[in-house]
Parts: structure tokens; sequence; C-alpha cells
């Protein structure tokens, strides 16, 4: 009987799925909406499964096969050990493996060798590998963490509209866009903050850049300070690895590297893979390569 591999990448902001044969050669691609199982582990349950089904599709195979496959899910919000385990029962795969998002964009973008990652998405983590030592700097979530991440720009460009309304710092392009946005009406804003998740926020984030391009100086502000942050955690990953090869992943990668310091930009290198080619190739290694050697 065929066996069915599926990789996952799910992120704040949508979830990617792949499925492979034994071998690992990719037979069809699925994509759906949210998988952060930390901030909204029921809606990244439902996308994950349609995200899968709809990579069977793609490759003109059923969805109920997704219930014989083995899944390795590269997932946001995997560091809480609570909520891996409300999640990985209600998956629908034969067998899961969840780890983080970054570890599978690790996979893809630098295959088996050293070096770092850094996810600049809706949220933030870096990922740093020597040798056989896989180590994860931030990722902590939206609440207390992913500084320099899309969730975060949105939110202090949305910070520095109201101070502008209250005429605490001056009126700018930028504040003015995200104020008219909300009618220019406070309290709207204040109303979207309370049920916004961090996908909300991250549409803000192209805005930011789009402004800072113009030399709007709150715009400025905001990615300044948050490269500075960016800036800071890659000095880690640099510690751990020694330097080498590094990459920006996620979609604010194109975006943040003429603001980061030189001794950054200059390590940067093209991925060899994406995040699903990682996801599916740990997937082959936990569930086809380990049994084989095993048996």
């Amino acid at each position: 009987m065929q066996r069915y591999l599926v990789g996952i990448d799910g992120g704040g902001t949508s979830c990617r799925a792949a499925v492979a044969d034994a071998t690992g050669r990719i037979l069809g691609h699925g994509k759906s909406g949210a998988a952060n199982i930390m901030t909204a582990p029921d809606t990244a349950l439902v996308n994950i499964t349609k995200a899968a089904k709809a990579a069977f599709t793609d490759a003109g195979l059923s969805e109920e096969l997704v219930q014989s496959a083995d899944a390795f899910l590269g997932l946001a919000g995997n560091n809480v050990e609570d909520t891996v385990a409300y999640v990985i029962p209600r998956l629908p795969f034969a067998h899961s493996i969840i780890e983080s998002d970054g570890l599978v964009a690790l996979q893809g973008a630098l295959g088996d060798g050293d070096g770092g990652v850094a996810i600049l998405g809706t949220g933030t983590i870096y990922i740093a590998r020597s040798g056989n030592r896989v180590s994860y700097v931030g990722g902590w979530g939206f609440n207390i963490g992913d500084l320099g991440s899309g969730a975060r720009l949105g939110q202090m460009a949305m910070q520095e509209s109201l101070l502008v309304h209250d005429g605490i710092v001056p009126r700018t392009l930028l504040a003015t866009s995200l104020l008219e946005e909300f009618d220019n009406a406070p309290p709207k804003m204040v109303k979207f903050s309370q049920r916004a998740k961090p996908g909300d926020y991250g549409r803000f984030a192209p805005r930011v850049f789009d402004f800072a391009s113009t030399g709007d100086v709150t715009a400025l502000r905001i990615i300044t300070q948050s490269a500075g942050w960016i800036d800071a955690a890659l000095d880690r990953v640099s510690e751990i690895t020694g330097g080498g090869r590094l990459c920006l992943l996620g979609g604010l990668a194109a975006l943040y590297p003429p603001f980061l310091s030189p001794r950054h930009r200059s390590r940067l290198v093209a991925p060899v893979a994406d995040a699903l080619a990682g996801a599916i190739a740990l997937a082959k290694s936990s569930f086809i390569d380990q049994r084989e050697v095993a048996e």
C-alpha cells in the first residue's frame, strides 16, 4: 500500500500543506487560513485539515487518504506544551509530529548545513543550527514577544496614530492613513484592538514599509526600532553559529534588509528551498528513514 507523507507550514496568517510519496517526491499542494495553535488552536485544526485535504486533491488523490498519512507539522505557537497536547490527538493524520514552523523553514532554507534563519512574518522567530544542535531565539508569541513582526509593526502604527489624534506627536501621512481607515474615530480602533488577532494587525505592516520608502518619519521610527530588535536577535544567532550563512524568511524578509545592520546584510544568502520542502524532508526522515534503520 502506498504511503503518503504530509508536510505542514502553519503560521499566524496562513497554512500551507504538501503531500509526498514515500521517497519524498512532492505530489500536490494546498493552502488555507491561519494555523497558530497558541492563539487559536481550534481554528488552526480546521485550517490544517483543509490545507492537507486540498493538497491531496491537488495531487489527484482522495481526501480520505489524509487519515492514513504521516504528517510533520511546523506550527507557530508550538512552544506551549498544553496546546500541543490538545492539538495532537485532534489532527486528522495517522501519525503526527509537531515542531516549530521555524524548524521546517530552517530545514528548507539550509538543508542539512549549519547557519541561521530569521522568520519575519506575522510573528518572528530565529533558529540557529551548529552541527547537531538546533537552538531557538524568540518565538514567544504576540502577547509577550514577536518584536519586529508584522503584527507588532501594525500595532505600533495604530499606537502612533492615536498619539497623533491626541496631539502628542506631529501628524504624518502614515498616521493619517490609519486614522482615515477607521473613520477618524479612535473608539473604532479600540473596538478593533479588543478582538484583533496578530494577523489582523499584520495586514498593516506592508503599509508601514510603503510610507517609510517616502520618508514618513513615523514609519521610519517604527521600522528603525523594529530592525534594532531584529539585529539584536541576529547577533545572538551569530554567537551560536559562529557567523556563517543567514537566511531571512517570511512575508517581511524582502522588506527588512535595507534597515538591518551591514554586519548581518553581508551574510545573507538565498534559501535552498522553502519550508514545505523542509517539512517533507523532516517527515521522510522521521517516518521513513528512521523506521528503515530500526528494521
